[in-house]
């Protein structure tokens, strides 16, 4: 699923607001969790997960092609841990070995 799509999803299902302000409502909501996680917030959404960014020191790397080492640069990545419900729904039915 795309935003447009998640977008008009909860547009059919919720009439009564316009398409242009459920859009807004999806950008807010997307950009509170980026502007969060960019402070270095956690952001959990109970029954979902919980959003963190995990630190990754720089380190030297090998290019694949070539064989030859690269420095690679230390980033911040986002990492997301879902949520017993979300396990739970995704496996509901399944039996477990």
């Amino acid at each position: 699923m795309i935003k447009s799509e998640l977008v008009q999803k909860i547009a059919t299902t919720n009439p009564h607001l316009y398409h242009r302000d459920v859009e807004r409502i999806v950008n807010v909501i997307f950009d509170e969790i980026v502007d969060a996680l960019a402070r270095g917030d956690r952001v959990e959404l109970r029954g979902f997960g919980a959003f963190t960014v995990k630190h990754r020191a720089s380190r030297q790397g090998r290019n694949p092609r070539t064989g030859t080492t690269v420095s690679v640069a230390e980033k911040f990545v986002p990492f997301f841990k879902t949520g017993k419900e979300l396990r739970d729904r995704l496996n509901k039915g399944k039996s477990q070995h």
